[in-house]
């Protein structure tokens, strides 16, 4: 009935402390900022991404140009853009980028990637040890590898 109504004058009165009312009130804006923080940060990340490649890490990729065996997925996963850029030693699979035509790109790419966060190490021992077709996700600063077939 109309006679549980909380008027804001009743508040004035007792039925409801103003602190009451603002507590909830504050904690209702907060939550809302934060929801709208929280979604402007992700979309802030997917925007900052530059774009992304395929390609399959095969045995190829898994020796260096003058023939010694690499040992870490980063090498690796460089191995394979040079195989891509400068000995147009292409997988069926693979896809072409315009972010590590030279050497020294594919050095900076080896640097991003053996930092953390770049790929799981699920996917280093995928990369290490098979032939899997991976994903590259490419950032300004940043790169971000997953497994799309193993």
């Amino acid at each position: 009935m109309l006679s549980d109504f909380r008027h804001p004058v009743r508040a004035q009165q007792g039925d409801v402390s103003e602190g009451d009312f603002m507590t909830g009130s504050k904690a209702m804006i907060v939550a809302g900022l934060l929801a709208a923080l929280a979604l402007n940060a992700s979309a802030a990340r997917a925007q900052d991404m530059l774009g992304s490649y395929v390609a399959r890490i095969s045995e190829r990729d898994h020796q260096a140009s003058d023939g010694y065996p690499l040992r870490s997925a980063a090498q690796m996963v460089r191995q394979d853009r040079a195989n891509w850029h400068k000995f147009r030693r292409r997988d069926a699979d693979d896809q072409g980028d315009p972010w590590f035509r030279g050497n020294d790109d594919r050095a900076q790419l080896e640097r991003m990637l053996e930092r953390g966060g770049a790929m799981s190490s699920a996917t280093r021992r995928a990369i290490v040890n098979g032939e899997p077709l991976i994903e590259v996700d490419v950032y300004p600063n940043s790169v971000r590898v997953s497994i799309l077939e193993d």
